[in-house]
Order: C-alpha cells, then structure tokens, then sequence
C-alpha cells in the first residue's frame, strides 16, 4: 500500500453572488495569494491558496460548544471556515472594516487560542484563531484540542 494519502488537495467551493466583492474580500484584504483565475462567457471563477488545508468533522454537539464558546450561542450552520492567523484580533478589525460582519470579538478558548467569528462574503461563517501556546492544565482537564 502506498504512504501518499489518495487525496492531494481539499477545495472548499462558495458560490458567492457578489463574486468581485467576494474576490477583493478573500484575495486583497484576507491576502489568500490567488493560484490562477478563469474566465468563460458562463462565468468567472478564481482558485486562492489558503495554506494547508484540513477537514474538520464534528458532530453536532460539539459544533454547539464550539458556538457558546466563540459566540456564546448556536450560529453557525453546516460548514463553518477556519483560518489560523498570526494576529486574530488585527485580522478581525481588518476583515470588519472591509465589510465582515463581526459575530462574536476575539475570545480565549479553553484550548488556548485566540477566536473570533465573523460572517463574511459568500454568506460564509469564519473563524479566525491564533494558537497560544501550549495550556499546562490540559493534559490534567483531559481536554482535547480542536482548532476552531
């Protein structure tokens, strides 16, 4: 059996109906480095590297704690985005003055990180989070640690 996973790279797809605000949003403000754009008489369409990519399952429980704890109630829906960035409280003020709609301010989470919730082009729910460091109480809480 081979050690390459099967799958090479997660696309996460937002049809946005406002796609030139959406692009500035995502491209110029976020600064998610654009791999290439297309053009056809059907459309327009524009692929942005966002770093390493992961696919975060949760069930729905624990999508409600991770709610209270960055919002402090049940908002988001199905699919949620998550971005670690260096200054998650700098990258909210940025993304809120471009036109993102602040949910919830940077909070401390249990796991240790800075997260902010933000609703954004492309109806879109975004976490923006800055890992902390490591908490030394965890290992004792016999807590795990999600990342958004």
């Amino acid at each position: 059996m081979s050690e390459e996973p099967g799958v090479r790279e997660l696309r996460l797809v937002v049809t946005a109906a406002d796609y030139d605000a959406a692009l500035h949003f995502y491209r110029d403000v976020l600064g998610l480095p654009e791999r290439a754009a297309f053009s056809s008489p059907d459309g327009r369409v524009s692929i942005l590297e966002a770093g390493r990519a992961t696919l975060e399952l949760t069930d729905p429980n624990h999508a409600e704690f991770i709610d209270d704890v960055e919002v402090g109630r049940r908002v988001a829906g199905h699919i949620r985005v998550a971005f670690q960035v260096d200054d998650s409280a700098a990258v909210t003020r940025t993304l809120a003055g471009a036109g993102a709609e602040v949910v919830a301010e940077p909070t401390r989470t249990p796991w240790n990180s800075l997260n902010s919730r933000l609703e954004a082009p492309g109806a879109l729910q975004l976490t923006l989070f800055t890992e902390l460091g490591e908490d030394q109480d965890r290992s004792s809480r016999g807590a795990t640690s999600p990342v958004s």
